[in-house]
């Protein structure tokens, strides 16, 4: 099983008229930003890997799923560890 960590990132978010939030673009690192293509999913969930509880967003990100987590105020991902 490949390791992952938890990794905290900056994200543009738009908040609709009902003020949800919906992410638009992860900043995974310096000059590394990705645009949410979809969100597919909204749900208060538990990160097994890294640990963490919070309402984790499922996105389709250049064509692949990905989950990214808003926990106490702040954005994380389950990174690859390198």
């Amino acid at each position: 099983m490949e390791q992952r960590e938890k990794k905290y990132v900056p994200v543009i978010v738009r908040f609709d008229t009902d003020g949800k939030m919906r992410p638009m673009e992860i900043e995974f690192s310096e000059g590394q930003k990705y645009p949410v293509d979809q969100i597919l999913d909204v749900c208060r969930a538990a990160c097994q890997s890294v640990g963490g509880v919070g309402d984790r967003y499922t996105c389709r990100i250049q064509g692949k799923e990905s989950y990214l987590w808003f926990e106490k105020g702040r954005w994380f991902v389950a990174a690859k560890r390198m």
